[in-house]
This record gives C-alpha cells, sequence and structure tokens, in this order.
C-alpha cells in the first residue's frame, strides 16, 4: 500500500482515496510521459515491486505496446486507430477488443476520456488530466483514481484502483491516456 509521504520523505502510509488494498483492486506507481511507442518500462505495485512490463513495438506497421505480466505473457496489447478524425486508441485481450479509448469534447475546466468497453459498462476519465488528477467513473462509482500527490519523485503518479476491478484495463486505459495527453493530442 502507499504510506503518505511525510516531511523531506517518499514514504506513504498505509490507506489512501480507495482504502485499503482488496483482491481485484490495487495501487500502481507510473511514469508519465515514458510511455510512447518503442519505449519500455515496468509498472510497480505499491511496494515498489514490478508487476506488470510494457513493452512498447514500434518495429511493427501499426504500432504497439503490450502489457506482460513477469513470465511475459502478453495481457492486453494497445494500438492506435489510424483512420479516425478523432484520436483513438484500442485496447486487446486475447485478440479481441476490449475498450476503444477516445478524447472527449474539451471542456474549459475539466477534460474528459471516454472509454467504451466492449460488453462491459462504459466508463469515463475526468479531472486535471494533464497534471496527473483524475477519477474514472464506471456510472456513478468510482473505480479508480490517479494521481500525482502521493509522490515527490518527478513525473511520477498513482493509480488506485478500487476492489472488484479489472485493473489491466484501468492501467491500459490510464498509459493511453498518458499517451494522448503528453503527444499534446
Amino acid at each position: 500500500m502507499f504510506r503518505r509521504r511525510q516531511e523531506g520523505g517518499e514514504q506513504l502510509q498505509p490507506g489512501g482515496p480507495m482504502g485499503a488494498q482488496a483482491e481485484g483492486g490495487g495501487r500502481y506507481r507510473m511514469r508519465q510521459k515514458l510511455v510512447s511507442f518503442g519505449d519500455d518500462y515496468w509498472i510497480e505495485n505499491a511496494h515498489g515491486q514490478r508487476v506488470y512490463f510494457v513493452d512498447g513495438k514500434a518495429f511493427r506497421l501499426r504500432e504497439h505496446l503490450a502489457f506482460k505480466d513477469l513470465r511475459g505473457n502478453e495481457l492486453a496489447a494497445i494500438q492506435e486507430k489510424v483512420m479516425h478524425v478523432k484520436d483513438t486508441y484500442s485496447i486487446y485481450r486475447n485478440g479481441q477488443v476490449l475498450a476503444t479509448v477516445k478524447k472527449a469534447l474539451i471542456t474549459p475546466l475539466r477534460q474528459r476520456f471516454d472509454v467504451h468497453v466492449a460488453g462491459g459498462e462504459n466508463l469515463e476519465a475526468q479531472g486535471n488530466i494533464l497534471d496527473h488528477e483524475y477519477e474514472i467513473h464506471a456510472g456513478r462509482r468510482r473505480v479508480g483514481e490517479v494521481s500525482k500527490k502521493w509522490f515527490r519523485v518527478a513525473d511520477t503518479y498513482g493509480v488506485d484502483i478500487a476492489p472488484g476491478n479489472d485493473d489491466i484495463l484501468i492501467l491500459a486505459c490510464t498509459v493511453v491516456i498518458d499517451m494522448m495527453t503528453a503527444e499534446g493530442r
């Protein structure tokens, strides 16, 4: 679990916006703007342990990011949809579209991304996305929170996922949103 940082340190106390970690939910540490096609990096859990590997494959005709477990098994893949007027990325699981992420119309005070989940409840990410301070909702239910407030390390933010949700889906959505905002889209 995260420990709240104390004066002059990086340590965070247990707990957080989603409460104690339970099965199906978790807290993760991400590095912002390190995600682009061709980049590789690790996603760490709240204890600083590597739990997922993001493999940026730029050598394909269609650019591709792969979420892998510690054994190298692909859990999900992200690909940009090329022929769309609006920025759109698809997240795949086992070769099937799991979700499609689109940037919603820009509002004056908050930014929003819509996530259309195949066969499931759609998600919406809304808040100060450029500063990595936003929430992800399924209807009125908060399923995740993204925040930099848990870390002092530059370019680091946390993803806190409520228990009972698809961690890979939420993390993949966070990666897509980070890529789309980093590219100035």
